[in-house]
């Protein structure tokens, strides 16, 4: 029996807005997320900053180079995680002899823990000139939460 519960909520940047610039919203995700990545011991590491407001949880990054539409982001209770990768411009030449080798280029993740409880179903994401942005709206914890007494 196949379980269709959704495990998080997913961010595929597929909708151009413009020419540089790429939006969408979160959708629930079913099954296993990103099964088209295959993970490797290559596999580069993203930095990221994280802020918030009373509202907001904020996430930004620089993915220079990364192709809109195989950036992937999954928000699951309080994990993010980013997906993406990076074209090498010098793939296609031949004997390349690196002097200096500092970029990666490849199949990139990020997992972060956020600093509070999100609404997955609401985040949103944009991707303009080689950076990430992602906002989730916080989840409002009761302050004070009643407990009925039950007399024995």
């Amino acid at each position: 029996m196949e379980d269709n519960t959704p495990n998080g909520f997913a961010m595929i940047l597929d909708n151009t807005v413009s020419e540089d610039e790429t939006e969408v919203d979160a959708h629930p995700v079913f099954g296993t997320e990103g099964e088209m990545w295959e993970l490797t011991k290559d596999e580069g590491k993203l930095a990221v900053d994280v802020a918030y407001n009373d509202t907001c949880v904020f996430v930004t990054t620089t993915m220079a180079g990364a192709v809109a539409d195989r950036i992937e982001v999954f928000v699951h209770d309080d994990l993010l995680t980013i997906r993406g990768m990076r074209r090498d411009p010098l793939e296609d030449e031949k004997d390349i002899m690196h002097v200096h080798n500092e970029c990666f280029w490849g199949v990139f993740s990020r997992t972060i823990v956020l600093p509070t409880e999100v609404k997955g179903d609401l985040s949103q994401a944009t991707y303009k000139s080689g950076i990430l942005f992602i906002k989730i709206p916080k989840r409002k914890a009761d302050a004070k939460i009643p407990i009925r007494i039950v007399e024995e």
